[in-house]
């Protein structure tokens, strides 16, 4: 049947609520024309990001009242440990309070001015935390990825041919780490295929280079290589997952995504005297490495997840619910990129609004006429938050986990193609106040 269903039912709601387009007007106005700063009150669908937004499952829930809040030595954590040492491989399993602490645990213990982190395409708070060190942050995409529209099955890897220039030119010692984001975050969306996993793997390891895995959406990333690379396609998502992580040296985690979890994240590494240093951090920091910011109920929660989300059933909706969002927005000439990824829709906003200059922010544009439209809050990814990296003006539409129906998703194609009928209207934006480092969350605009 060509219907997609949700593989679950609704227990419990949580009632939306309908704005006057005035309303919105002010909201906007107030929070500076950024959807960051507009209140979670005044949106009615919610596309800002896929972390920390997912339902938890009865099992999560249940769960949850079997934390242990000791401060230490939690059952809870031990819990935790095993189910993640049985799926990545990795001996230290070091809980934090959510991705971006591992980063800069990481990068802390590891970098200094004057080296170079390597990895597909940075995300935001991945970048911000290297060059926090002194260090600079490199990307290294696939040339194909430089076309949006290529419907390519793996536009996410890593450029190996680069990644092997690069270490020639500014020397091994220079590089503390390699990293590998699956899925490409950045890069639209797109997944990573193992042969690339591999080829990453190979050259870090050839030359001594600790290879760290970006884990925050592995399972889906799982399900595009099973579903697309040949020889994959009988295993189980997580023997294709436990694969991926037995190629790397460690990994860095949100357990916000693909544990479906409202808060936390991972450290894991192989190297015991890293281990020493990053446990040392993290009590100065975080917490006592058996909670690591967390309360033992939020370690439960991580653990049912980190199980819940390989289920066959659920990703093969997750995916394929994407898949409709994309293929309803191209087929009404939107510009997307190609093809859909797993946890977004990205919306090329420099293609769709030619009229509108990179330095007048296209994707920040779009984004506010959307929420004016209809009250859906999406976020750029594009010069506002990668400034002079930004390679493409996107427009992201995140898709929490297990929150929305297709209901919800065919009012938000309506509201699109409604925008885009009338997208020589829409003007650009500047910036008239922001801060050092991350702007996007904070800064605040004004339209022109």
């Amino acid at each position: 049947m060509k219907t997609i269903i949700e593989p679950f039912r609704i227990k419990s709601v949580e009632p939306l609520r309908h704005t006057t387009r005035e309303e919105r007007e002010r909201v906007l106005r107030e929070a500076g024309y950024n959807l960051f700063l507009v209140p979670a009150s005044d949106i009615l669908i919610d596309l800002l990001t896929d972390s920390g937004t997912s339902a938890m499952s009865t099992e999560q829930w249940a769960a949850m009242m079997r934390g242990d809040e000791s401060y230490a030595g939690s059952e809870s954590y031990f819990r935790l440990k095993r189910v993640v040492e049985n799926l990545t491989g990795f001996r230290h399993v070091i809980p934090t309070h959510q991705g971006r602490a591992a980063e800069r645990i990481l990068f802390t213990v590891l970098c200094k001015p004057g080296h170079v982190v390597p990895n597909n395409t940075h995300f935001d708070t991945t970048r911000a935390n290297i060059e926090f060190t002194g260090a600079e942050a490199v990307d290294l995409p696939l040339p194909e990825a430089a076309d949006t529209q290529a419907a390519l099955p793996f536009k996410g890897g890593m450029d190996v041919g680069a990644l092997e220039r690069l270490i020639e030119e500014r020397g091994r010692e220079r590089i503390p780490l390699i990293m590998l984001t699956v899925t490409n975050n950045s890069g639209g969306g797109q997944p990573v295929s193992m042969a690339n996993i591999e080829a990453v793997s190979r050259v870090a390891h050839r030359h001594g280079i600790p290879f760290y895995l970006d884990a925050c959406r592995f399972a889906e990333n799982a399900w595009f290589i099973r579903e697309r690379e040949p020889g994959y396609a009988d295993w189980s998502p997580f023997d294709i997952a436990r694969k991926m992580f037995s190629l790397a040296d460690g990994c860095t985690f949100s357990a916000k995504k693909d544990a479906f979890a409202n808060i936390g994240g991972l450290l894991c590494t192989n190297d015991d005297a890293l281990a020493r240093q990053e446990k040392d951090l993290l009590i100065l920091t975080e917490g006592f490495p058996t909670y690591g910011g967390l309360a033992g109920r939020d370690l439960e929660a991580i653990a049912v997840g980190l199980q819940e989300v390989l289920d066959p059933d659920y990703l093969r909706y997750r995916i394929a619910s994407t898949t409709y969002l994309g293929k309803h927005l191209a087929e009404g000439g939107v510009p997307i990129v190609q093809p859909p990824g797993g946890h977004a829709i990205y919306i090329n906003a420099g293609r769709m609004l030619p009229h509108i200059p990179r330095h007048e922010f296209p994707g920040q544009s779009l984004a506010v006429e959307l929420f004016l439209h209809a009250g859906i809050r999406s976020v750029e990814i594009g010069s506002v938050m990668f400034g002079e990296h930004a390679r493409n003006e996107l427009l992201r539409l995140a898709i929490p986990r297990r929150v929305y129906t297709q209901s919800h998703i065919d009012y938000v194609v309506e509201a699109i193609l409604e925008v885009n009928a009338r997208r020589h209207e829409l003007r650009g934006y500047r910036i008239v106040e922001q801060p050092e480092f991350l702007r996007h969350f904070s800064c605040r605009f004004e339209p022109l």
